[in-house]
Formats: structure tokens, C-alpha cells, sequence
């Protein structure tokens, strides 16, 4: 298991000293979306180009810690160049990774692990349901999207 942890420690370093998808978007169908949290001061401008139901392409400017920063990177490389709908499908299946009900618990308290071969990088950062302060960094950036997808 320290293995893993290791392996998911370096996936979040990596997507945060070196962001995927930073940048604006000026075309003027873009549309643009603001994130904050203000438990922590992590801001996100999310800007996204829907075209015929697809998500041609995401930009993210904004600064935070690194969970925020890192997870809205992983964010733009999951959805870009999916429809609305899969990227729905990903940001529900995101938010069910961010929540542990005692349903999910093993028999020694512990939380399933979320598999990489199905969840991608995203499992990562199922870490952080063990503080829970920190989960609505994680979360900002697929409540940005989700509120951009609201205006697609």
C-alpha cells in the first residue's frame, strides 16, 4: 500500500508544479465560470469551449493549495474533448470518491480504494477524504465545472 501511496503522492506533485490546461479562453462563445473557496482562499476561473455538446477544449487560471491546484488539473484532462454528458458522468463519479459513507467502510473502517485502472489519475486523490477540511479543495474545480456545464 506504501507503494501506491507514493505512486498517487507524485501524481499530485506532478499536476501541480506542472498544470495541465493553464490559460484563458477569449473566443466569445467561451464560457467562463469562478470558483472560490473561502476556508482556505482558493480561487479558480474555469473557461470552457462547448461545441456541439463537446468540450473542445478547457483553460484554468487561479491560484490555491496544492490539493485545489492539482485537482482542477486533473479535472481539465479528464473532461477535455468529452461531451457534456460523460463529463457529468465524471464529476458525479469524482464527487462519490470525495464521500465515504459508512456503507463503503470495511471491516477494519477503511474506505475502498478507488482502482486507477477505472478512475484514471483521479484516484489520487482519494486521500483526501481523510481531512476532511481539505475535500472542498478538491472539489472546487468540478463545482466550477459543473456550474459551466449548467451554461453549455
Amino acid at each position: 500500500m506504501a507503494n501506491l501511496d507514493d505512486l498517487y503522492r507524485e501524481i499530485i506533485l506532478d499536476h501541480y508544479r506542472t498544470p495541465r490546461n493553464r490559460g484563458e479562453l477569449t473566443s466569445p462563445s467561451t464560457i467562463r465560470t469562478e470558483g472560490f473557496n473561502p476556508l482556505c482562499g482558493d480561487e479558480l476561473v474555469v473557461y470552457l469551449d462547448v461545441q456541439d455538446g463537446v468540450i473542445v477544449d478547457i483553460k484554468l487560471t487561479g491560484h490555491g493549495c496544492s490539493i485545489s491546484q492539482a485537482s482542477s488539473s486533473m479535472m481539465s484532462a479528464a473532461v477535455k474533448g468529452k461531451t457534456v454528458d460523460e463529463a457529468r458522468a465524471t464529476i458525479e463519479r469524482f464527487k462519490q470518491l470525495m464521500t465515504v459513507h459508512e456503507s463503503t467502510l470495511d471491516g477494519n473502517g477503511e474506505a475502498p480504494v478507488a482502482d486507477i485502472r477505472t478512475m484514471g489519475e483521479l484516484a489520487a486523490l482519494q486521500g483526501v477524504v481523510k481531512f476532511p477540511v481539505r475535500i472542498k479543495c478538491a472539489t472546487l474545480a468540478w463545482n466550477t465545472l459543473s456550474q459551466g456545464l449548467d451554461e453549455a
